[in-house]
């Protein structure tokens, strides 16, 4: 049974491999053969430097996401099959062979500690090279490693309480464990979604009360309409560390908040800002955030009983390399194993988001202006360099927006 469940891991692990490959080539060469010309639904308001510009943008990060993906492929070999977790708990039984919890605890945050330093050059490249290369990036240095540190932080001090409960749970809790940890993760997820936007964004970035009165008293109006109700309307200074412009709501129930990035605020008119946030309004009026916490509470469930199960079959951890079982050790086993299997529900993960898109901009075309809600796509897939002819198949698989042209085509319908 081990040597089995080796083969269905290393046999999966190769295809998904296989097909991001394949995918990410595809994407490259698809976006190459279409860098000579301007879509025709965009032939009036993206220039096409702007959209040659697109084009190298994305190739060079789906050539960085393509070797990113594959050193976490080596890497996964190297922790399960080669023996490296095996060894990171030898050597953690040495200092510490009867503390079974903080020793757990040590060797999840030694495996991932060093899925981080792996991924680290990868993000520095990406804002350092990538970006900057095509204008986009505003951190510096200091910034960047500033930021890391905070991240770290902020991870360890959420995450330790966590992941602790999680290793009390399974050694003490008996055979139902599993349900108990999942109620309290439903639980600290419920309460991160209701303080993140005032007590750990702000770690990050800085927030301020929307200052233009005329703008600030249409959005409001917008909001009354539609029945939406927030704690303010705030301006994030996204342009210190980036060029990207955006907007978005977070928060749960009373501690919503509207968040506009400075760059959007700079790029659009009050006509178009009101219509991207008629979309956003869109995803909550068809309860798209409550969908998707229900669907995460539901995959999370079902993914803990699986672990509870999983946890008392010696196979599966001789399959992926582990010779001395133990609560933690499935733990941390599970975490790197489940994207493998997860990876081949990403098409239907992707169209059910893009189900969600076209259902948001439908509301913002009802609700406000769909002319002008492409004309501010038009100037959001401009200036952040979006490409406007993905390929078809790499889009299906990963995107979780329609691509330009389709989602243009069907905002035009509405102002026929």
């Amino acid at each position: 049974m081990p040597f089995t469940f080796t083969l269905t891991f290393l046999s999966l692990l190769i295809t998904a491999s296989i097909i991001r490959i394949w995918l990410g080539r595809r994407h490259i060469n698809h976006v190459q053969q279409h860098r000579s010309q301007v879509p025709t639904a965009f032939n009036a308001s993206i220039s096409l430097d702007a959209h040659q510009k697109a084009a190298d943008y994305t190739m060079d990060k789906t050539k960085l996401a393509m070797t990113e993906a594959s050193t976490q492929v080596l890497l996964l070999i190297v922790l399960t099959l080669g023996g490296g977790l095996q060894i990171i708990d030898d050597s953690w039984r040495q200092i510490l062979p009867s503390q079974e919890i903080i020793r757990g605890a040590l060797v999840i945050c030694s495996a991932l500690l060093l899925s981080s330093l792996i991924e680290l050059p990868f993000d520095y490249y990406k804002n350092f090279v990538v970006d900057a290369k095509f204008g986009f990036n505003k951190m510096t240095i200091s910034m960047f490693f500033k930021d890391l540190v905070k991240h770290s932080l902020v991870g360890v001090a959420l995450g330790a309480p966590i992941l602790f409960a999680a290793l009390w749970l399974m050694q003490s809790a008996g055979n139902y464990w599993w349900f108990y940890l999942w109620v309290v993760w439903a639980l600290f997820n419920l309460i991160m979604l209701a303080v993140y936007p005032t007590f750990i964004a702000p770690l990050f970035n800085q927030f301020s009360p929307l200052k233009d009165d005329a703008l600030k008293t249409r959005i409001e109006n917008l909001l009354t309409k539609c029945g939406f109700k927030s704690q303010g309307l705030f301006v994030m200074d996204g342009s210190s560390r980036s060029s990207h412009g955006n907007a978005y709501f977070t928060g749960f129930g009373a501690s919503k908040r509207v968040v506009f990035f400075d760059t959007l605020l700079e790029r659009l008119n009050a006509d178009e800002i009101e219509a991207v946030l008629a979309h956003e309004l869109g995803h909550f009026k068809h309860h798209h955030v409550i969908k998707r916490i229900i669907m995460m509470f539901v995959v999370s469930f079902l993914g803990l009983a699986l672990l509870g199960w999983l946890i008392n079959q010696p196979w599966f951890f001789l399959g992926l390399g582990v010779t001395q079982t133990s609560n933690y050790m499935a733990l941390i086993l599970f975490l790197l194993v489940a994207p493998v299997f997860l990876f081949f529900l990403r098409p239907l993960m992707a169209s059910y988001s893009r189900k969600n898109e076209f259902e948001a901009d439908s509301y913002a075309a009802n609700h406000a202006s769909a002319k002008d809600l492409v004309k501010a796509l038009a100037k959001l897939y401009r200036d952040n360099a979006s490409t406007l002819t993905p390929d078809p198949l790499h889009s299906a698989f990963y995107d979780s927006h329609p691509p330009a042209s389709i989602r243009i085509s069907k905002l035009a319908a509405y102002t026929l």
